[in-house]
């Protein structure tokens, strides 16, 4: 639970700084796209590692490498002087983080099996509520003081450390170890493909709004303050809202119908969220936003760990790392899109709402092949 607050922290940081260092550092959306990318490379690095490490090394050993790296780019990132060295600390933020969020989704996928879907959108309750409470410090106690934020975040990073080191964890499972010979004959790779490419969708859509949200709300002329506010108050307690309704609802249906009517929903509240000049308007159409995201990606790592019960931490660490991979191919187009200005930035987004219709695509397509897959398994247990 720590883990997944912790990186709720990292995961809003750069959006919620970002106001302050285009400011600072006269960083137009182009290259706060680029940085953007820089952090996604680094989650996407990190994810393919994560899932291999997790199955030979045990989460301890990764949590508490992927800790150490968060704490040397949040030391870095405060001491920044141009857009080079803020890139180099957000790619090594981005290999920490993923670090430490794969190892935490395959812990609690493997204590919660029973009630897998429910379980991991209960636990990622906290993802919502550190991404809550990093604009919110932001906005309302470090206003003019911003990198101080990277300390707070350090602070909690060195309990979680403390915490896991002295935590007893589960031992490898080798008998789920990588092997390349065996992914290649891994039964059931077209869901697995379909799988990846729903989570890149998601998690474009996601971390997009997380990264571009202040942004393109100040564009519309709504002051930073209350930008922040609207990304916290909105946007994350949206998300933790709908991972607390998402936990029971998952209890009686499957995650995957609860995957697609979300998608659904994502659509239509992110399309009503672009453009708004009204703070009020704006809040209550980014806190359905948020709440229509809230049990998407529990979901899915949920549904990728009940098809997939072997070799489940490289199945798990392939589908997160297809999601960085869409953040980064979303941060990149944005920024391209918007070019030097921030008044584009609201068509530049746009790009999301299509993201969230192929996500619906996709999950209609899905439905008969995790019902077959399922079939599958109860066949080789019976």
């Amino acid at each position: 639970m720590l883990g997944l607050l912790l990186y709720g922290m990292i995961a809003a940081t750069f959006g919620t700084l970002l106001p302050m260092l285009s400011t600072r550092f006269h960083l137009t959306p182009e290259q706060s796209g680029y940085i953007a990318f820089a952090q996604a490379i680094g989650l996407t690095i990190a994810s393919i590692a994560a899932g291999p490490l997790l199955d030979n090394k045990g989460a301890k050993t990764t949590y508490l490498a992927g800790l150490l790296l968060v704490a040397a780019a949040l030391l870095a990132l405060p001491e920044s002087h141009g857009a080079l060295q803020i890139t180099g600390c957000m790619f090594v933020l981005g290999l920490g983080g993923s670090t430490v969020v794969t190892a935490s989704n395959t812990l609690i996928s493997d204590v919660g099996e029973k009630r897998r879907a429910s379980v991991l959108n209960f636990s990622h309750i906290f993802f919502g509520l550190g991404g809550l409470l990093t604009p919110l410090l932001v906005a309302n106690l470090l206003h003019g003081e911003e990198m101080l934020l990277c300390y707070v975040v350090l602070v909690l990073a060195a309990i979680v450390f403390a915490v896991d080191a002295t935590t007893r964890m589960p031992p490898p499972s080798h008998e789920r170890s990588f092997s390349i010979a065996e992914a290649r004959g891994l039964k059931g790779k077209p869901l697995l493909i379909l799988l990846t490419a729903f989570v890149f969708l998601y998690v474009a859509c996601e971390l997009g709004f997380w990264t571009w949200l202040p942004k393109e709300l100040m564009a519309q002329g709504i002051p930073e303050k209350t930008a922040l506010n609207i990304l916290s108050l909105g946007f994350a307690l949206g998300m933790m809202s709908g991972r607390l309704a998402g936990s029971r609802i998952l209890a009686k249906y499957s995650a995957h119908r609860v995957s697609l009517t979300c998608s659904a929903l994502m659509l239509l509240a992110m399309l009503a969220s672009l453009r708004n000049t009204d703070a009020t308007a704006a809040a209550i159409s980014v806190f359905c936003a948020g709440l229509a995201m809230g049990p998407v990606f529990p979901s899915s790592i949920a549904m990728t760990g009940d098809a997939f019960p072997r070799m489940t931490g490289t199945c798990i660490g392939l589908v997160s790392t297809a999601g960085y991979a869409g953040m980064a191919a979303s941060s990149w187009l944005i920024g391209l899109l918007a070019g030097n200005n921030d008044k584009r930035l609201a068509e530049a987004l746009l790009v999301l709402p299509v993201f969230a219709a192929a996500m619906v695509f996709l999950m209609i397509l899905l439905g008969p092949m995790l019902r077959k897959q399922q079939g599958r398994l109860a066949a080789i247990a019976g």
